[in-house]
């Protein structure tokens, strides 16, 4: 899948890319190979590096009782994430379900303020109000982190129609997963992107459950990429960057002039639903380590570092310990951060708190209105 260049000119490097499938598309209107650079390999590979340790260290904090609450780990899907970092721009919108850590990683929180959030430590994104599902970043317009499955959908289907009406060069990304493409909400909110041909990239991580139901016997359509009947779609390999990457640049430039496309990203979660489902009363231990063994993204992001002498092995391994000791030293200081104080309830409530009345836990501590 790779092709081999000297040393002497490997500041280019061209990658062959996985077959696609599609629906209402032709498959020579598609990328069959991506390039890149030793120095964008070394980024791509440092990052989901980041990603993975950070999902590792959030199972051993949940299992030290330190995080609470619903924990949804996406390590084995890093890909998805840094491809749709690559394929994209800050000014596109991505919404997203409950799985959300990595993007929020990507688009601009750091490890601290992820890990603390979940913590409930005040120095969290949100000031550890929302917890390992609500992190958001307007700034950056990423707009969650949704518990409800599927709700996230018909909201991405407004940003998008926001981005026509307001005339912007961008698109939303819609993302869900193979359980949440049953939903009834998402043929309404697609059928009205379609009509009214919205910037909207409606993309399914199928990681091949649904919490704990296989995708065959919860789908009688399991070709989910076709689920948009008249709306075009593609089918990736989720576990290839640069597929992913290749596949958002194109969907952008399909979208802003013809309207919304399905992707379907085809990976793997290592870990159950959530913490806690163990991940292998549904599957065994060893299709998981098969998993690992032959399809991991990060194995194949540092094959291509290999083969092309980018980096070596202790180079590598480098990077590997830069980013566990950046992740070791975000723990350590959510672990000292302070708790948010009683105060914080009646706080950022309304855009403008001091014009509404908000109960606090005993009446002297409520908040009344100016005028009052």
């Amino acid at each position: 899948m790779i092709f081999r260049i000297s040393r002497s000119c490997f500041s280019s490097i061209s990658v062959k890319l996985p077959s696609f499938k599609v629906h209402h598309l032709e498959l020579d209107q598609l990328p069959q190979t991506a390039t890149t650079t030793s120095a964008e390999l070394l980024a791509y590979y440092k990052s989901m590096q980041l990603q993975r340790r950070m999902e590792i260290a959030c199972d051993n904090l949940y299992k030290q009782r330190l995080i609470r609450g619903f924990l949804h780990l996406a390590d084995g899907q890093e890909s998805i994430y840094e491809g749709l970092h690559a394929g994209l721009t800050f000014d596109d919108c991505v919404i997203t379900a409950y799985r959300d850590h990595c993007i929020a990683l990507l688009r601009g929180d750091t490890p601290h303020q992820i890990i603390a959030e979940m913590m409930a430590k005040q120095t969290g994104s949100t000031k550890g109000k929302g917890g390992s599902m609500h992190y958001y970043k307007k700034a950056t317009n990423f707009y969650g982190g949704h518990g409800i499955v599927g709700a996230q959908i018909p909201l991405g289907t407004g940003l998008a129609f926001a981005q026509k009406y307001l005339k912007k060069p961008n698109v939303t990304l819609i993302m869900f997963g193979d359980g949440a493409a049953n939903q009834g909400q998402l043929y309404e909110a697609a059928n009205m992107a379609q009509l009214w041909h919205l910037p909207a990239i409606y993309f399914i991580e199928n990681n091949l459950f649904g919490m704990g139901t296989s995708i065959d016997r919860a789908s009688a359509n399991t070709k989910f990429y076709t689920r948009g009947d008249v709306i075009p779609g593609i089918q990736i390999d989720g576990n290839n960057v640069f597929q992913v990457r290749e596949t958002l640049k194109f969907a952008k430039k399909h979208c802003l002039e013809k309207g919304p496309i399905f992707i379907e990203a085809m990976t793997y979660r290592y870990h159950g639903h959530s913490m806690s489902d163990p991940g292998v009363t549904y599957r065994t231990r060893e299709e998981v380590q098969q998993q690992r063994k032959t399809r991991d993204c990060i194995n194949y992001v540092k094959n291509i570092i290999l083969e092309n002498k980018v980096a070596d092995e202790h180079q590598l391994e480098e990077i590997d310990n830069t980013a566990q000791n950046e992740i070791d030293i975000a723990v350590e200081q959510a672990k000292v951060d302070p708790v948010p104080p009683s105060t914080e309830l009646t706080t950022d409530v309304y855009v403008d708190n001091q014009n509404h009345f908000i109960r606090g836990i005993l009446y002297k501590d409520s908040i009344l209105p100016k005028s009052q």
